[in-house]
């Protein structure tokens, strides 16, 4: 599962690479559960007839999808993943899910412990060819005590047990994960998509366009 992953900083790639402008804010670039990060979503008013409204917009949202009914903003430590095998039914997720209410998160990388060696050794993830990742999620809205709105986001998860780089991570006798990477053709198709048409996209991102290396221990994932 991943807990960790980095954004994306140079408002020029953002917009290169995804086609909309990055929102403004005082988040951090590397990102975990209940930190501020960046996703793009199907602009509300999309299909309103008027060319002044873009197709997509980037809105800033914490990691870790917080549900209407939630207390508080700790939910978040637990729901920064979704298992596509639940999502459905989980109520945290199920709601979002329904609604088709689909994002696309920006990275540069996430981050997952290889454990091969006996110990925790972190690792990157990263797109082979340089670009940066769109990873498929689902965002929704939550109003705090104080009637303020928030947005929140999670990413969509699959098994990675026959996927010849993703099963190398995490403890040997746990489950093998990973996010869904979306090709770049697929970003519109993703947004606009219904809640039937939905698992069509959660496949595994081929083994040799991602490649991984060891970090620094200032990034270390235990």
């Amino acid at each position: 599962m991943c807990s960790h992953y980095q954004g994306i900083k140079a408002q020029e790639r953002f917009q290169r690479f995804f086609g909309v402008s990055a929102p403004a804010h005082e988040g951090k670039i590397d990102l975990w559960p209940g930190y501020l990060g960046s996703f793009i979503r199907r602009h509300p008013h999309a299909d309103a007839g008027d060319e002044a409204v873009p197709p997509t917009e980037a809105l800033n949202g914490l990691f870790g999808l917080v549900p209407h009914w939630a207390k508080d903003l700790k939910i978040a430590r637990n729901t920064y993943n979704a298992r596509s095998e639940t999502v459905a039914e989980k109520p945290s997720f199920r709601d979002a899910w329904r609604r088709a209410q689909h994002c696309i998160i920006p990275a540069e990388a996430f981050f997952e412990p290889d454990w091969r060696s006996g110990k925790a050794v972190a690792t990157c993830i990263q797109r082979a060819d340089g670009q940066p990742m769109g990873i498929a999620g689902l965002w929704t809205s939550w109003r705090s005590p104080t009637g303020e709105t928030l947005h929140s986001y999670t990413m969509l998860t699959i098994s990675a047990e026959a996927h010849a780089l993703m099963q190398q991570f995490h403890k040997p006798a746990d489950e093998k994960r990973m996010v869904v990477i979306l090709q770049p053709d697929q970003y519109a198709a993703w947004l606009s998509a219904t809640a039937a048409n939905s698992p069509d996209f959660l496949q595994a991102y081929p083994a040799e366009q991602l490649q991984a290396s060891s970090v620094t221990p200032q990034k270390t994932l235990l």
